[in-house]
């Protein structure tokens, strides 16, 4: 595996493997063990023996297995969500059908098995982007999001998303070429992405301030264009946007030659 300036000045990495199948088990914990950026990999061969692991010892990261026997790796994200500081976790599972359930829960990446290593790769790293702050987009608390298109589970940097509209108890997510469609409703996303600068404009519709790059006013009507979309702007939400935007806005500098 190669290495990369994001990761090459970046401590090692204190990892738990989590399979309920040993040979899978073994396999994912020597996969780890090799990779440049992880130093030490800790194995658990159930969902309780990796939360005795996490009430015990400190981990930097978590790979699990999703279904599992007792406590599934689903069940151990949802009880870590309720943890002060929660690792990054990882799903590395042979089942396509928990990605949405994945994306609820904040995962960084959703692996599928079987794991090739340049696919783990992609996953480490997304983890240590995630603990170092490091995001390409240059947002501190940049989110990935599992996406379907076309049967196929994806991942879609929040900092990626332009705008959202509603769609009944659904969300599509609007990129610069493509659109995804997530079972969360617009409410919850405003109210998860509001200090990662996404802003209501209307009833059904939410954009990223910083995707901004037009204000139109005409006949009363105000409209905001954002990738090139020109999106309306509800009387409500107008001075709101507004006041927003003029904050944002750099001021020019005095002086100078």
């Amino acid at each position: 595996m190669t290495t990369t300036p994001d990761t090459e000045s970046a401590p090692l990495l204190r990892v738990l493997a989590v399979d309920d199948e040993a040979p899978a088990l073994d396999e994912l914990t020597w996969m780890l063990g090799r990779h440049e950026c992880v130093g030490q990999v800790v194995p658990a061969g159930s969902g309780e023996a990796a939360l005795r692991v996490l009430h015990e010892e400190q981990v930097d990261a978590i790979f699990m297995d999703v279904q599992m026997p007792g406590l599934s790796g689903l069940d151990l994200a949802r009880v870590l969500s309720r943890f002060t500081t929660q690792p990054p976790i990882v799903f590395v599972t042979a089942h396509e059908q928990h990605a949405v359930d994945a994306f609820e829960l904040n995962v960084v990446d959703y692996v599928l098995k079987p794991v090739r290593d340049e696919r783990l790769d992609q996953a480490v790293r997304r983890v240590v982007r995630q603990i170092h702050g490091r995001e390409t987009s240059a947002s501190a608390g940049d989110e990935t999001i599992v996406v379907e298109l076309a049967g196929v589970s994806r991942l879609v940097p929040r900092s990626d998303v332009l705008y959202v509209e509603a769609q009944g108890d659904y969300a599509r997510l609007h990129t610069a070429g493509e659109s995804h469609l997530v079972r969360v409703p617009l409410t919850t996303l405003a109210d998860q992405w509001r200090e990662a600068g996404f802003v209501r404009i209307h009833r059904s519709s939410l954009v990223a301030l910083g995707h901004i790059t037009e204000w139109r006013t005409e006949g009363g009507r105000t409209t905001v264009v954002v990738g090139g979309h020109e999106l309306v702007v509800s009387r409500r939400h107008t001075r709101a946007l507004r006041d927003l935007l003029v904050r944002r806005a750099q001021p020019l500098g005095r002086g100078g030659s």
